[in-house]
């Protein structure tokens, strides 16, 4: 037997509810629909339910917030027409036929529009209607699912993609040879992380988050994107080995993987088109040491120099780059060291015989968002850290708890890794136990850098121009875009950088530009949303995304010169 009070309450809702039959505020999504778990007992009322998640729901707070929500204005159709919701109802048969208020709406009944008000209301929905429609069969994209557009920087490419001749119509224009490729970034979420922290993930229904179920969405997407080039982070060893990597090589990929050092069963995919690319070399990096104090952590990194196999010279090179770094948000100083050694990679792997780098992406979850010190250390390619807390680094906190100060120099001698991010000395294995054999082998260029570091120890320093392929907010709008949603935050952590050709329009830092023979060319970027946006799917998973991050998808030109 319930309480009385709990009674009365029940009674209350119920009288409203029939009195009124109008459900839909005026006020944002976020505001009254973020509501997830299961009715009490009692509540056999309709409640506010989401068209795609209706089992995940909550009952609405009763005390304090329920006075407002109860003399709140409500419009169904306003509602309904903007925020693609329904509300369950008695008299609805079945999921495709509308309400009986509605259908005396329609008919005329219980109407004090005039007739002119409900032609143009009509026509209105009928456009709406049509619309809508013509847009998802153009997409081909199901109910509930993120609307996102392709933008071009190249009327060239947009030709090209209309014609769907990719790959086929490599142009060549004066003395530049063209090849035109898409890479994609894409955390798919690892489903031992996902199950260890199933907090990050209430508002989902459970059985969006079985591996049965969303491996299949995954797969799909990368299907529908058919990027050339897949850079793929939180990649579980088991499923990569049993599942993820005979379905890619069966779409004709080739697959390289590296897997975390630690008890963390996933790790870090860079997979590519044969028809498009042949493997030069593979280089993983891990970023434990095992020596360092500071480098206790089991991330890691990869790196990939592959040959275009079309219009292109016999040594043009491509180097690809792909890591998923530290989450923490007080650990900066880590976060920082393991962006050096990947970095030191691609310095080492680069390289071509007239001593500039070929052509630069990096992709990956850098657990940094845009603007902090570490976003902007990779865009400027110089960093001065002094006096920077390592709460700060990376800006995941509006209040960094991490107030120490980060040491000069971050990371110690022994590490062999300058402050220029290029290794002072080479490391290999030795062949009785796991420490390591030290030998110099770098070219004089490098040496020059090495010198000059030592004189701005609390400067760190990258000689690779790199730009972002996305902006980070809407020109139109200044809302921020969003990489990554689940119950905690809504923010950017995933980019794709790459080395822009001199022409380019991206920034470029400073003493950089004749460090490169040709580059990138930015042609056009698969747009990113809004928090929003995000939310009027129920966040990230939901039924038709398996992962609570978005894919990146950009396309670029090499240019040889």
């Amino acid at each position: 037997m319930l309480p009385r009070h709990v009674q009365r309450l029940g009674r209350d809702w119920i009288t409203h509810w029939n009195g009124s039959q109008i459900l839909a505020l005026n006020s944002p999504v976020s505001s009254c629909m973020r509501w997830a778990g299961h009715y009490p007992p009692w509540a056999s009322f309709p409640l506010p339910i989401a068209a795609d998640f209706s089992a995940t729901w909550r009952f609405p707070p009763f005390f304090g917030p329920w006075r407002q929500f109860q003399n709140s204005n409500w419009h169904l159709d306003s509602y309904t027409q903007s925020c693609c919701f329904h509300l369950p109802n008695p008299s609805m048969k079945s999921e495709g036929e509308e309400p009986l208020t509605k259908k005396r709406k329609l008919s005329g009944q219980d109407d004090t529009s005039t007739p002119e008000q409900q032609t143009d209301l009509s026509n209105q929905k009928e456009v709406s209607c049509l619309s809508v429609a013509q847009n998802e069969e153009k997409h081909g994209s199901k109910k509930g699912t993120i609307k996102r557009h392709w933008e071009y920087f190249c009327q060239q490419s947009k030709t090209m993609q209309i014609a769907k001749n990719k790959g086929s119509d490599q142009s060549s224009t004066g003395s530049e040879a063209t090849f035109d490729f898409t890479v994609m970034s894409y955390n798919i979420l690892s489903q031992n992380l996902l199950e260890d922290n199933s907090h990050l993930y209430r508002h989902c229904r459970q059985r969006l988050l079985f591996w049965t179920y969303r491996f299949p969405n995954i797969l799909q997407e990368i299907k529908e994107m058919d990027a050339d080039v897949l850079c793929l982070q939180e990649v579980q060893e088991d499923h990569y080995r049993t599942e993820i990597k005979s379905s890619l090589e069966s779409l004709g990929y080739h697959c390289e993987y590296k897997m975390r050092t630690g008890r963390k069963p996933d790790g870090c995919a860079i997979c590519f088109k044969t028809s498009k690319f042949s493997l030069i070399s593979a280089n993983p990096v891990e970023f434990f040491r095992r020596d360092i104090p500071l480098l206790d952590r089991d991330n890691v990194g990869l790196v990939l120099l592959l040959q275009p196999r079309f219009h292109c010279k016999a040594s043009a090179a491509i180097c690809i780059a792909n890591t998923h770094l530290l989450y923490n948000p007080r650990r900066g100083d880590i976060k920082l060291t393991q962006l050096a050694m990947l970095l030191a990679e691609i310095a080492s792997v680069a390289p071509q015989k007239d001593g500039s780098f070929c052509p630069i992406i990096i992709c990956g979850d850098f657990n940094s968002v845009p603007g902090s010190p570490l976003y902007r250390f990779i865009k400027e390619g110089k960093l001065n850290y002094e006096g920077l807390a390592i709460g700060k680094v990376s800006g995941q906190e509006q209040f960094p708890r991490g107030q120490r100060i980060l040491s000069i120099p971050i990371w110690p001698k022994k590490l062999g890794i300058s402050q220029n991010c290029v290794y002072e000395i080479k490391q290999q294995p030795k062949e009785e136990n796991a420490g390591e054999k030290l030998e110099a082998a770098k070219p004089d260029n490098t040496q020059e850098i090495v010198i000059a570091s030592e004189k701005s120890s609390s400067k760190l320093r990258h000689h690779f121009k790199l730009s972002s392929v996305y902006s980070h907010y809407f020109p139109e709008t200044g809302i921020p875009e969003v990489t990554t949603c689940h119950s905690r935050s809504a923010v950017t952590v995933d980019y794709i950088f790459y080395s822009a050709a001199n022409d380019d329009t991206a920034d470029q830092p400073a003493g950089a530009k004749d460090s490169f023979c040709g580059g990138l060319k930015l042609l056009g970027r698969l747009a990113l949303v809004t928090e929003k946006d995000l939310w009027t799917v129920n966040g990230l998973p939901n039924e038709n995304n398996s992962s609570d991050h978005l894919p990146l998808l950009a396309e670029f030109r090499l240019i040889e010169r």
